[in-house]
């Protein structure tokens, strides 16, 4: 897609090692079309990223940021992708509070037998952020907002459900 036009967006992927990331690498194997903006940050397991990656990584340049991970009950170390499903989706509902479009972030789960499944999610975020433009470039967001940010995204995401 991106080839075509000329303008590629800068699309960062945190992906889950066990699963996401081996789909990514059987559509690759697939020779499935892919978009090209994609950079791929390759992660132990989704339970492991940092909701503040994300938001740095978003006001730092970045025009759209894709989180995959394994499906849920099939998670290599149990329970990562429930732990990483509650703080990205308070991650989501801040985003709108650091002056970040929602729209620019998602999560997804593949596993690694999903080939086309991972050519269809990426294909389809691509498509959405570049429906988006370019990202707003930040000069600076205030420490303080981050650091209240982090802990408000610390405290629920670590909540355990009763």
């Amino acid at each position: 897609m991106p080839v075509l036009t000329g303008k590629e967006l800068r699309i960062v992927g945190f992906l889950c090692n066990w699963c996401s990331y081996g789909g990514a690498d059987t559509a690759g194997v697939g020779r499935f079309n892919q978009p090209t903006d994609l950079r791929i940050i390759r992660v132990p397991c989704s339970g492991r990223i940092d909701p503040l990656f994300i938001a740095k990584t978003l006001i730092n340049g970045a025009d759209g940021v894709l989180v995959s991970g394994c499906h849920p009950r099939d998670c290599h170390y149990a329970e990562g992708n429930f732990y990483a499903r509650r703080r990205l989706e308070v991650l989501k509902r801040f985003l709108p509070i650091l002056g970040i479009d929602p729209g620019r972030f998602d999560y997804t789960w593949v596993s690694a037998s999903e080939g086309q499944r991972w050519q269809k999610v990426v294909t389809v975020f691509t498509e959405q952020i570049h429906a988006l433009g370019p990202a707003p470039r930040f000069d600076a967001v205030a420490p303080e907002l981050l650091a209240k940010v982090a802990g408000a995204i610390s405290q629920g995401g670590n909540r355990v459900a009763a």
